[in-house]
């Protein structure tokens, strides 16, 4: 029995997230039917988050234990043969029994993209929120979110379903820049809510839009205000961008950010 370990680059609009689902198609699905034909046997695979539908990854880590004689290193190519394009494995690689995709990594990151020209663009569309209702003041969006960094409880950011026993979390770091008309909204955490990244950037937004102030966001996450959080950011503009481990464990590829960079100028 040896593990092995998936650096996994997905499109996530035609997806009900990674985790497999009854009556629902999902990357995990559709990744543990492809090793099944691959090894002839059953295989179960574990992420280091669990993205929900719509959501894409740029870096997901993913990992599966097998007892088979196909070197670690040949699952990367053995897969995208059969998985669909909108499904890549960058790198496969063998690694220790007690190294673990989930409970291994150090902190996740997650990026939401935002496309804050008046102008529509269809080659981004799939990948960012469109909100160009008015011109987002990100610098008073950091300045709020701010705040978050460290150890909280994030009670209110966290939407209705959740099986989680608790609501505390630690923000590593937020930075929030505009790139031309993009906003870019780039979250560190040990670990992340049902719904968490959506519903702080839609805080933040009415923050950059100045519906609501700093005082506001603030008073609102910190006391638990979760009936005053009704705005959530769209799916389709968040990414997985990778999880941080002690050491890489990914050879050919030593690079933690395969997030696309795009230039959009619209206001101008």
């Amino acid at each position: 029995m040896k593990r092995v370990a998936l650096l996994v680059q997905y499109d996530g609009s035609n997806y009900s997230g990674w985790q497999r689902q009854k009556n629902a198609t999902t990357v995990q699905q559709i990744i543990e039917k492809a090793l099944f034909k691959v090894t002839c046997q059953v295989v179960k695979t574990f992420a280091a988050g669990r993205t929900d539908a719509g959501v894409h990854a740029s870096g997901q880590v993913v990992h599966f234990d097998i007892d088979c004689i196909i070197p670690g290193n040949r699952y990367s190519s053995l897969l995208n043969s059969l998985l669909p394009s909108t499904i890549r494995i960058l790198e496969s690689v063998e690694i220790e029994d007690s190294w673990h995709a989930c409970y291994s990594a150090m902190y996740r990151h997650y990026r939401y993209v935002i496309n804050n020209s008046k102008f529509p663009n269809l080659f981004i569309n799939n990948w960012s929120w469109h909100r160009y209702q008015k011109v987002l003041d990100e610098v008073l969006m950091l300045n709020a979110s701010k705040s978050m960094e460290g150890e909280h409880d994030f009670f209110a950011f966290q939407k209705s379903g959740s099986n989680r026993t608790t609501s505390i979390t630690k923000i590593k770091n937020i930075d929030i820049k505009r790139v031309e008309d993009l906003i870019l909204v780039d979250i560190k955490a040990t670990g992340f809510l049902y719904g968490m990244v959506r519903l702080i950037v839609g805080q933040l937004v009415l923050v950059g839009e100045k519906k609501i102030s700093p005082e506001i966001f603030t008073d609102r996450w910190v006391n638990k205000k979760k009936n005053d959080v009704k705005e959530s950011a769209p799916a389709k503009g968040l990414c997985f961008v990778n999880a941080v481990y002690a050491e890489n464990v990914f050879k050919k590829i030593n690079k933690k950010d395969f997030f696309p960079v795009f230039l959009i100028k619209g206001f101008s």
